[in-house]
C-alpha cells in the first residue's frame, strides 16, 4: 500500500512540474485554432500588421506570463480559467503593448522600420494593428512575428496579404520576406475600383437630373403654348355668340 501511495505522489509532483514548470507559471497549449496575421501596405514606406488570436484562453496565459494574473487562475493540468476581463486588462497594459512591439517587428535593408501599436482597444474580437514607418520607402521588407512562441514554440500564426502572399510562423520560422510592390497594386487597384464606382454613379445621378430637366422644361413649354390656344378660342366663342341679333336668341 505504501508504494502505491509513494507512486501517486510521484506522480502528482511530476504532473505539477509540467503543469507550472520550473517558475510556477502556467505551460500554454498551442492546439486549436491558430493565430493569424495580416501584412499589408500603407505607402511607400509603411507597412501595417493586424494580429489576432487563436484562442481566447490564449490571453489569459500571456497575461499570466506578463505577470498581469496570479497562479490561482491555473487549474491542476495547466489549463487556466479564461475571465471575460482578461482581454481589458491586456489592453490597459503597457506590457501588452511592449510584448507586441517586441514580437512583431518589420526590418527593410537591415534596418528596423519604427513601430508603434495604432489599436488594442478589442483585443478578444478583433486583435491589435500595428503601423510600421521605414527610413525611405521600400519594395521588400522581412516581417518577424513569435507571438507566443516564447510560451511555446508550438504556436503558429499564419499571415497573409491582400495580393496572395503567404507564410506560417511558429518558434522555428519567426522571419518572413513580403514584397510591397504587388501589395500596393494590389490597394491602388482597389481605390482605383472604387473610384470608378462613386464616379458612374455620380454620372448616372447626373444624367437622371438632366433627364428630369429636359423633361419639365418640354411640359412646361407645351402648359405655355396651351393656354393662349384656349384663351383664343374662348374669345372667338363670345364673339360669335355677340353677333347674333337679339331677336333671334333662343
Amino acid at each position: 500500500m505504501p508504494s502505491v501511495v509513494r507512486c501517486l505522489v510521484v506522480a502528482l509532483a511530476a504532473l505539477g512540474l509540467t503543469a507550472f514548470g520550473p517558475t510556477g507559471s502556467a505551460a500554454a497549449h498551442p492546439f486549436g485554432d491558430p493565430q493569424t496575421a495580416e501584412i499589408s501596405v500603407i505607402g511607400v514606406d509603411r507597412v501595417r500588421v493586424h494580429w489576432k488570436v487563436g484562442m481566447v484562453d490564449d490571453l489569459t496565459y500571456l497575461a499570466m506570463y506578463l505577470g498581469l494574473l496570479p497562479d490561482d487562475r491555473v487549474m491542476l493540468d495547466g489549463a487556466v480559467f479564461f475571465d471575460d476581463s482578461d482581454p481589458a486588462l491586456l489592453q490597459r497594459s503597457p506590457a501588452f503593448e511592449d510584448y507586441l512591439l517586441e514580437q512583431i517587428t518589420v526590418t527593410a535593408d537591415a534596418a528596423r522600420c519604427a513601430g508603434v501599436v495604432a489599436d488594442k482597444s478589442d483585443v478578444l474580437n478583433d486583435g491589435a494593428t500595428l503601423e510600421f514607418t521605414c527610413s525611405e520607402p521600400v519594395t521588400e521588407v522581412d516581417v518577424r512575428v513569435s507571438m507566443l512562441t516564447d510560451l511555446n514554440p508550438a504556436y503558429k500564426t499564419l499571415a497573409s496579404s491582400p495580393d496572395g502572399q503567404k507564410a506560417v510562423y511558429d518558434g522555428n520560422l519567426t522571419s518572413h520576406s513580403w514584397t510591397l510592390a504587388t501589395m500596393a497594386g494590389e490597394t491602388e487597384g482597389s481605390d482605383l475600383g472604387r473610384s470608378a464606382a462613386v464616379q458612374m454613379s455620380l454620372v448616372g445621378l447626373g444624367v437622371l437630373a438632366l433627364a428630369g430637366a429636359v423633361a419639365g422644361l418640354v411640359w412646361f413649354r407645351r402648359r405655355s403654348r396651351r393656354k393662349p390656344a384656349e384663351a383664343t378660342a374662348s374669345t372667338g366663342s363670345k364673339t360669335r355668340k355677340s353677333a347674333v341679333p337679339p331677336g333671334q336668341r333662343g
